[in-house]
């Protein structure tokens, strides 16, 4: 017997809806009809907290096989968690070009180093870039660190792609523009991304 049909029966032997069940697991009851329509599993947390209401071991819900896909499932679920908080916390933290002294601007013979807000001597254009470029990758990266458990398919398909993809403009902005220690800084965390993807 699967999964799903052992779930179903102990379920029935208590007298319980699927709604009911979700309420005792804390959890949906779409999870609960997704478990026992045999559309997924539930995580290593829910299946402790089944296990411990209806008074049966892991073993005795699960197959060898349906054990192992739980695991996996567990650890890429784990991997993707830390991704989205790595990148996250990057992007967030590319707001500190708003307040560190990176940027040259020239005042009389010397060039001095300013923050982001304190840039005024340059075209207007070009500090507006400057402000949308770092300001979208903050964004994107507050997303990132607010929607973790965000199931939607073009968020979670896209949103490093996005992150790259911003990281890699505002890099070429920087360098054109000549602004080598903004440039450098964001390049740091774009090798740091991907060196991650790479593993991953």
């Amino acid at each position: 017997m699967d999964f799903n049909e052992k779930l179903q029966e102990l379920r029935k032997q208590k007298n319980l809806t699927q709604e009911e069940l979700a309420e005792l697991l804390f959890v949906s009851r779409t999870a609960v009809s997704k478990w026992e329509s045999g559309r997924g599993y539930p995580n290593i947390e829910s299946l402790k907290a089944i296990s411990v209401f209806f008074g049966v071991t892991v073993d005795e819900l699960l197959s060898g096989e349906e054990l192992i896909a739980i695991s996996e499932e567990d650890t890429k679920q784990k991997e993707n968690h830390i991704h989205d908080l790595v990148f996250g916390l990057l992007d967030v933290g590319v707001a500190m070009l708003f307040f560190l002294p990176i940027f040259g601007q020239k005042t009389g013979d010397v060039i001095q180093g300013v923050s982001l807000l304190a840039l005024t001597d340059i075209a207007p254009y070009l500090q507006a870039g400057y402000c949308f470029v770092v300001t979208a990758i903050v964004v994107v990266g507050v997303l990132a660190l607010a929607l973790q458990n965000f199931s939607n398919i073009f968020w979670m398909h896209n949103k490093s792609k996005i992150s790259l993809f911003l990281n890699i403009v505002g890099v070429l902005l920087f360098v054109i523009s000549q602004q080598p220690y903004a440039a450098t800084f964001l390049i740091v965390f774009l090798v740091i991304k991907a060196l991650m993807l790479i593993k991953w």
